[in-house]
């Protein structure tokens, strides 16, 4: 009885998310993302893993590698009670947590960017930023994520900042598409 008015409570009250609608970040050990990446899907847990293209010289060649935009994390999405199916790979240390409890992760900006990067907006390692014109995105594949908006001589980026895990992200996106915060 008492896990019914629970769900009556959580359906009542559309804005509170749920536990299973909530991304978590996994840190992992150092360069195992895309490892732990492979066993989440093996285990079929819905994870995130943000990669982005650069290109790499040597004396002798040029190679294009993919690389985590977002080292040592992997975003997850579970129910917080879910979160040891996670713990007991190898190559997972522990999740991001404030006083012992996993910290939820801003959804729109997770799902915004992994949007965009499905769609193949180039995606880049900024470094954090907190402070700025804090700007949210209206229109195109980014649309519901907020940033703060950096701008360049030729072009506008918005920088996609994950206050969770201190790490920042730059995309490049047409002026048109952002709108103030006030």
């Amino acid at each position: 009885m008492e896990a019914v008015n629970e769900i009556r409570r959580a359906e009542s009250f559309p804005e509170v998310s749920r536990p299973a609608d909530c991304w978590y970040a996994a840190y992992t050990h150092a360069r195992h993302e895309k490892k732990v990446a492979q066993q989440l899907e093996e285990r079929g847990i819905e994870h995130f893993l943000p990669v982005y293209r650069s290109v790499r010289r040597w004396k002798d060649r040029r190679k294009e590698l993919d690389l985590v935009l977002f080292p040592g994390y992997v975003f997850v999405r579970l129910a917080v009670t879910e979160r040891l199916r996670v713990l007991q790979l190898p190559g997972v240390v522990h999740f991001v947590s404030f006083n012992g409890q996993p910290a939820a992760l801003p959804g729109g900006d997770i799902e915004a960017l992994r949007n965009a990067l499905m769609q193949g907006v180039r995606a880049e390692h900024h470094p954090y930023l907190n402070v700025g014109r804090r700007v949210k995105v209206a229109h195109g594949p980014l649309a519901g994520a907020q940033g703060i908006l950096v701008r360049t001589k030729t072009n506008c980026r918005v920088v996609i900042s994950i206050d969770a895990i201190m790490r920042s992200v730059c995309v490049e996106i047409d002026e048109a598409d952002v709108e103030p915060l006030f």
